[in-house]
């Protein structure tokens, strides 16, 4: 039986939906098994031409023994803010205590501000534009790499995209609008498949500027890097997606 618990960030309580029950019957000390899926906060987009914020760490078992009556502390990540002309900020970890290995927040996204580095996290987060810097590292068993970021040359390039749990994200080939991030992993324990832990895109020099796209709550999504028409115009990157435990 799947349960799920969303956190409610701004009053700090953990919410369970409708038409999801805790197990009845059961005695106190006896063992039983339960599936789970632990997702750690994505990662903030990069500020200023900026690459996408790696997704959050993936964990999920099937069959695994736990005892009724003990408690266990579930903490769920929030994700990372995204930032202006520089670095964003990792996402926070996601466990479930003496149950499961800490899923890792999501590498926040570099940005082509300084040429600030893409950081490492459950999967490492992309690197910005302008630049031939490799994305951050994600931690095996939980995510891939962020996509490195685009070499000096016309003002169309994007920032490499942040790293999802099913692939890394990948280095905008010259001439294309962004850095296309790693892809999520679709999960049913929620009642119906919901697509987890996918990377944000890194984003472009062009006209104008915009504030980068944030993940999606309790997805653990990396939040997208921001487009810049001008060097230091202040825009902002997405913020990572809140994580989940189910």
């Amino acid at each position: 039986m799947s349960i799920l618990f969303s956190k409610n960030f701004s009053t700090g309580s953990f919410v369970r939906p409708q038409g999801y029950t805790f197990p009845t019957g059961l005695t106190s000390g006896v063992p039983f098994s339960i599936d789970y899926l632990v997702v750690a906060g994505g990662g903030g987009g990069g500020g200023e031409v900026g690459g996408g914020g790696g997704a959050g760490g993936y964990l999920t078992a099937s069959g695994v023994s736990i005892t009724s009556g003990v408690g266990y502390s579930v903490t769920v990540g929030g994700g990372g803010p995204g930032v202006s002309n520089s670095t964003g900020t990792n996402g926070n970890p996601s466990v479930i205590t003496s149950v499961s290995s800490t899923a890792i927040g999501g590498g926040g996204g570099g940005s082509s501000n300084g040429n600030t580095q893409a950081s490492n996290g459950g999967s490492g987060g992309g690197m910005g534009g302008f630049s031939s810097l490799s994305g951050g590292t994600g931690t095996p068993g939980q995510g891939n790499n962020g996509g490195g970021g685009s070499a000096a040359g016309p003002p169309n390039y994007g920032g490499g995209g942040g790293g999802g749990s099913a692939s890394a994200g990948q280095v905008p080939p010259n001439g294309s609008s962004n850095g296309a991030a790693g892809a999520g992993t679709a999960n049913p324990l929620s009642g119906s498949p919901v697509t987890y832990a996918a990377g944000g895109i890194g984003n472009r020099y062009n006209i104008g500027s915009s504030n980068g796209t944030s993940g999606s709550p309790n997805t653990g999504n990396g939040g997208g890097g921001s487009q810049t028409g001008a060097a230091g115009a202040g825009e902002t990157g997405g913020s990572g997606g809140s994580g989940v435990v189910i």
